[in-house]
């Protein structure tokens, strides 16, 4: 490691990210396939093991604090089981965590059959989370800010960000640089952020198709200034990420060596991004780094995380 390197991972022990948006318990059913049932044609698993892991805006506040960042997450969740495990998963693994809990909600779980390494089934038990317990959320997130460098909204399209555009401003107008993860194509509610992270699908969605590297530009620009963004982080997958600033863009090539799965990949893009961020790093350089991030967690299964010694090898 360099000692560049070196210092840097010791400043993300003092850097601090706030995370704001929808979390979910993510658990996996492992076994085995055999054989295929007799009542419809379907394969039959036997399963011998399971897991759980917090996905959404906790996968993101999980690979922040797996990187020896400071991270509190704020959220809504129902008064359920599987919300009192996800609380008990952020403690374990460092997250300082504030769930606000809402009887008339059911915390999103996402259900994965796995046979054989391959994933058969996925099945979503979720609702959305009443107005009041998120006006409760945003008196908590002002509270909260001035202890934190960076602030990231995760949006999984679930309800929890009603008030996005209000915590956006409120931020901004504390100095604090705001990440958004979208999501849908209402982009008009993170309007004065100071960076979005869309995939390449998101942002076809609401830019329109290109043909070549010269109208994607384009296409970036018109999309930051509707949005009045500072920046655009678009994550390309086989081809990488490309950044477009005010004046001039910056692509990385994937580092991937092996591509397993793809799910929630994005969670650390943002999630290391903000958290170089907050270390001080510039925006190219903290767009690298992310790069690199998510090359190591696409060659794990499920929801996954870089740790130190794998980012900085």
């Amino acid at each position: 490691m360099t000692v560049q390197a070196a210092a840097l991972r010791e400043r993300l022990k003092s850097a601090r990210v706030l995370v704001v948006g929808d979390v979910m318990l993510d658990r996996y059913w492992f076994g085995d396939v055999n054989r295929i049932s007799p009542e419809a044609p379907v394969p039959v698993v036997k399963v011998d093991r399971s897991e759980e892991r917090p996905g959404g805006a906790a996968n993101v506040a999980r690979n922040i604090a797996a990187l020896g960042g400071k991270v509190s997450l704020l959220s809504v969740a129902g008064d359920d089981e599987p919300a009192s495990t996800l609380q008990r998963l952020l403690l374990e693994e460092g997250v300082d965590t504030s769930l606000l809990r809402d009887r008339d909600f059911v915390t999103t779980v996402k259900l994965r059959v796995i046979g054989r390494q391959q994933q058969l089934l996925r099945i979503d038990f979720e609702t959305q989370p009443s107005h009041e317990i998120l006006a409760a959320k945003l008196a908590d997130f002002e509270a909260r800010l001035p202890k934190h460098d960076v602030v990231i909204l995760s949006d999984y399209g679930k309800g929890g960000l009603a008030h996005i555009q209000q915590m956006i401003q409120t931020a901004r107008a504390a100095g604090k640089p705001v990440l958004v993860d979208p999501k849908g194509s209402d982009w008009q509610r993170y309007h004065g952020a100071s960076l979005i992270t869309p995939n390449r699908s998101e942002f076809r969605e609401v830019a329109g198709s290109w043909q070549n590297e010269a109208e994607l530009t384009h296409k970036a620009r018109e999309v930051r200034q509707r949005f009045g963004l500072d920046a655009l982080l678009v994550t390309r997958s086989e081809e990488g990420m490309t950044l477009f600033g005010a004046d001039q863009s910056w692509h990385q090539q994937t580092v991937a060596r092996e591509v397993f799965d793809v799910t929630g990949a994005g969670d650390t893009v943002i999630g290391t991004l903000g958290l170089m961020l907050a270390a001080g790093q510039p925006l190219p350089d903290a767009v690298e780094w992310a790069n690199r991030a998510a090359g190591i967690v696409v060659g794990k299964l499920g929801t996954a995380v870089a740790l130190p010694d794998e980012l900085f090898a």
